[in-house]
């Protein structure tokens, strides 16, 4: 049998996860390929959160996944494959689910678990590989540079070791949390939540603590201090005060106008959109679906200006809602902003990221209604206090922490760092891996942060020439793309990626590529 191609995989977590469910589903008896030749694989992941990442680390079951199951498979077009793999391993199904949420009928089982499942879906993937007769390695060390020729792309470790690989895939993560104060080192401070189950002993034994942040880590914080037992006072922290919407109750739902089919069909043309174009096609969307429009607008443009417990209490209130609308926009966004994105003006794009942003991800990264609950209790209580308009937090004389805001100053006793890293900027690891893709003129950096790559397959690009070896899934692709970090969205671009490679694979003929190395 002939030799298959290679590939290199820069970063195992969940992303590299994806690929190589894509890579094993595309290679094997259920793409009507059970003759490819089996071919070689190399993961790249330094870290001791393989499969895991950041995110999905063992912790506190008070940390929770965002979404429900099915929009948390690692396989492309089988929404039920998490599911199965939860009830394969003894877990209920539905509402017997101890972390089923019956106030909007869904399932949010805790990251732990689902680390699990991306540990196992990774060693399916590796073991059916292996038993095509594909060679499947894992290097612990980090990439730091690529030197790409026609036919291979060339991988230096921090070691010093040379790979060879005909394709490479670039699935570098986003930086820690930004420490927007420059508070690292003081006393009572901690810089990364996760794994919260751990960094809170820290603070144990506070009388007070500032989580800055009021996004999903923010939450997760401050629902994590209250599992453990804490008794003190708990300050939300941020310059916004916005919090997470609240999750709707689930509904089947189809988008008819506001498809990725709609607008890749716009750039097939060679044509750009709008801001005003989009808001019409999503008017269209909504409306045509028996939703209000003027409601849903209202929802958008009240985020940054209406007090945030009064948004908490209305959502709340929301929850069995038959308006479409709100969970339209919240499909619509991960499902086909990274088509629309591309069409947009960089003018546009910039007007989004400063004034839209943090908007779009309170709207379209929802809490669980039984998380929103836990909040307002702990509001009610007045053990959590919501706190916008931080100007800034110093450490003060003494010990503890002053934060002063448009209202006055605060004192607490302990500070968590629950900012959420910037998926447009990549981690600061990956800068040498970044310049040498630069310099070797397969792609430029993109204004709005990582490098710029191809909306059709995410291949790296320059000067309108794109990359068929080397491809970005993520962080180093979110300045050309939108939204590249929820799993759905993950998803659509790791199979968008192999398809690529599989497709240039068959083109070339796999068997006239050249052999991978390793060298030292």
């Amino acid at each position: 049998m002939n030799r298959g191609f290679s590939i290199g995989v820069i970063g195992g977590a969940a992303a590299a996860v994806c690929i190589l469910d894509a890579l094993e589903q595309a290679t094997g008896p259920a793409a009507d390929r059970a003759g490819w030749p089996p071919g070689e694989v190399t993961i790249f992941e330094p870290s001791n959160q393989l499969w895991r990442g950041r995110p999905y680390q063992r912790d506190t079951d008070a940390v929770r996944v965002n979404i429900p199951p099915a929009g948390m498979s690692v396989r492309q077009g089988d929404t039920g494959h998490f599911q199965r793999w939860l009830e394969a391993t003894g877990q209920p199904a539905g509402a017997q689910h101890p972390q089923h949420d019956p106030h909007c009928d869904a399932t949010f089982v805790s990251r732990s678990v689902y680390g699990d499942y991306l540990e196992y879906a990774a060693a399916t993937a590796i073991e059916r590989l292996r038993e095509r007769g594909w060679q499947v390695e894992l290097v612990r060390q980090r990439v730091i540079e690529t030197a790409p020729t026609a036919d291979l792309v060339a991988l230096r470790s921090q070691d010093g070791q040379v790979y060879t690989v005909n394709y490479a895939v670039l699935c570098v993560g986003a930086g820690p949390p930004r420490d927007n104060y420059e508070l690292a080192g003081q006393p009572g401070f901690v810089p990364e939540p996760y794994p919260l189950g751990r960094t809170l002993d820290a603070i144990a034994d506070a009388d007070s603590v500032g989580v800055i942040g009021s996004g999903l880590t923010g939450v997760d914080t401050v629902l994590s201090l209250a599992a453990r037992g804490y008794q003190g006072q708990i300050r939300l922290l941020s310059r916004s005060g916005v919090l997470p919407a609240v999750r709707q109750q689930v509904v089947p739902l189809t988008l008819r106008h506001f498809t990725a089919e709609h607008f890749r069909a716009l750039a097939a043309r060679g044509e750009r959109t709008t801001l005003a174009a989009v808001a019409a096609t999503m008017a269209t969307e909504v409306t045509d679906a028996g939703g209000s429009w003027a409601d849903l607008v209202v929802e958008v443009d009240s985020v940054d200006r209406e007090d945030p417990v009064a948004r908490l209490d209305r959502q709340l209130a929301s929850i069995t809602s038959a308006d479409p609308g709100l969970r339209i926009l919240q499909r619509a966004v991960p499902d086909t902003g990274p088509d629309v994105w591309p069409l947009l003006s960089m003018v546009e794009q910039r007007q989004v990221l400063s004034a839209r942003y943090r908007t779009v991800m309170s709207l379209c990264c929802p809490m669980p209604p039984t998380s929103a609950l836990r909040l307002r209790g702990l509001l009610s209580s007045g053990q959590l206090v919501v706190t916008p308009d931080v100007h800034q937090v110093r450490a003060a004389d003494g010990g503890g922490f002053t934060v002063a805001t448009g209202a006055g100053e605060h004192r607490v006793a302990a500070v968590v760092n629950a900012v959420n890293p910037s998926p447009h900027y990549p981690h600061p690891a990956s800068q040498p891996l970044i310049d040498s893709l630069v310099q070797a003129g397969v792609t430029v950096r993109h204004p709005l942060g990582g490098v710029e790559v191809v909306r059709s397959t995410s291949g790296l690009t320059v000067a309108g020439t794109t990359s068929r070896r080397i491809y970005a899934l993520g962080a180093l692709a979110a300045g050309s793309l939108f939204f590249t970090f929820g799993m759905p969205s993950v998803v659509d671009r790791a199979d968008d990626i192999v398809r690529a490679v599989v497709t240039d694979a068959e083109s070339v003929s796999a068997a006239s590529l050249p052999a991978g190395s390793a060298t030292p």
